[in-house]
């Protein structure tokens, strides 16, 4: 099912008219759409929009977000280095009251190995990091985290006040919506997998709160469409515009959308490139595989690696899939895979997508070679 908006206005109103109870009544949408799409611009406007009477009702994280923080490097000295806070903004209205640290700490601690201190009188955050010198240690302050480092802290910081504000404490009572762009867009894969699934967890336990999340990141929308869909209250959509028009146009199935395994499918090739290949990656694969047998009419997904059911060679590689695909304990304990496993996974890859033909304008310049080397 596809829809078409004019404008971003018309967006913002259908998705609330999504959320609201006494129409659709959604508890999440969930957007995918390609960077350059315009996906800061409606969380802004969906935020803008709920101010119509006056007073706000959006909690949000998008780029906007992180500029509320800024770092004084301390030029002149280099030694109290400090990230500053906007003590203007209404998201930090818990600061003082709330013992931030504490809320945060135990959030951080799933990602990253530094501590930090909060000074509210200052409106700074210094950080430190315990370093081990043989039998001994010391603790390192005012540290620099690296901008990867920021982004978790950032992140961890928002999900406290996402917790108070589903917790309706009275500084945050006043969000009934949180919208959420792309949180993970400068993580890996897996801090993409343990920050989707922490985020679904936080959403799931509660009904006050109702949420809006898009990215552009494929595995974390994966994540979070397993995680999210609940009977009734989940809506994915893929969003993206019309050139024709300057408008935009949502499209929705009822299963996982099929443009969703197009661009699983793009992160596979760019992943197998790269060489950051993981087991996890092998869960990816068959999901792939096993949605096309469905298309055309196969009964297992091994008919769409080799046709022929008595080739050795694809009775090899239909046991590798299933033996590395095997249980979650590869998507939340992601291990690298063993290099005659990638070699494995090359050819299988390559395999399915000379056999079943994608457009390669989605896929960088070097496909038809790679497609020639693991075919002949």
């Amino acid at each position: 099912m596809t829809t078409d908006f004019a404008d971003l206005d018309t967006l913002v109103t259908h998705l609330r008219d999504k959320l609201t109870p006494e129409l659709d009544n959604k508890k999440y949408l969930l957007l995918f759409a390609y960077n350059g799409t315009g996906k800061t611009r409606l969380s802004m406007g969906f935020k803008e929009a709920g101010k119509s009477n006056g007073n706000a009702d959006t909690l949000y994280f998008n780029a906007f977000t992180e500029d509320l923080f800024s770092w004084d490097n301390d030029l002149d000295n280099d030694i109290q280095r400090v990230l500053k806070l906007n003590s203007d903004s209404r998201f930090f209205a818990g600061l003082q009251e709330l013992e931030m640290d504490n809320r945060i700490r135990p959030l951080l601690q799933r990602y990253a190995d530094f501590d930090f201190k909060i000074d509210t009188d200052n409106w700074t955050v210094i950080f430190e990091r315990k370093v081990t010198n043989g039998d001994t240690s010391e603790i390192i302050e005012h540290i620099k985290i690296s901008r990867g480092e920021e982004n978790i802290f950032v992140w961890c910081f928002f999900l406290a006040i996402a917790q108070l504000a589903i917790d309706e404490q009275e500084a945050y009572a006043w969000v009934k919506y949180i919208y959420i762009d792309d949180p993970i867009s400068s993580l890996d894969d897996n801090n993409a997998i343990a920050v989707a699934s922490h985020l679904a967890h936080l959403l799931k336990n509660q009904d006050r709160v109702k949420a809006v999340i898009s990215s552009h990141h494929t595995l974390f929308f994966n994540v979070m469409w397993n995680e999210l869909n609940e009977k009734k209250k989940l809506q994915p959509y893929f969003l993206s515009t019309d050139p024709s028009t300057q408008g935009y146009i949502l499209r929705y199935t009822r299963d996982t959308p099929f443009f969703h395994h197009v661009a699983l499918l793009k992160q596979l090739y760019e992943a197998e490139e790269s060489g950051n290949l993981y087991t996890y990656h092998f869960n990816i694969l068959r999901n792939i595989l096993e949605k096309t047998a469905i298309f055309h009419g196969f009964k297992k997904f091994s008919a769409c690696i080799k046709q022929d059911a008595d080739d050795p060679e694809g009775i090899v590689h239909a046991r590798m899939v299933n033996v590395l695909s095997h249980g979650n304990y590869s998507l939340f304990e992601p291990m690298e895979m063993l290099p005659e496993n990638k070699q494995y996974f090359k050819k299988i890859l390559m395999g399915f997508m000379s056999n079943y033909q994608f457009n390669p304008e989605l896929f960088p310049e070097s496909l038809e070679q790679n497609l020639e080397e693991a075919t002949q």
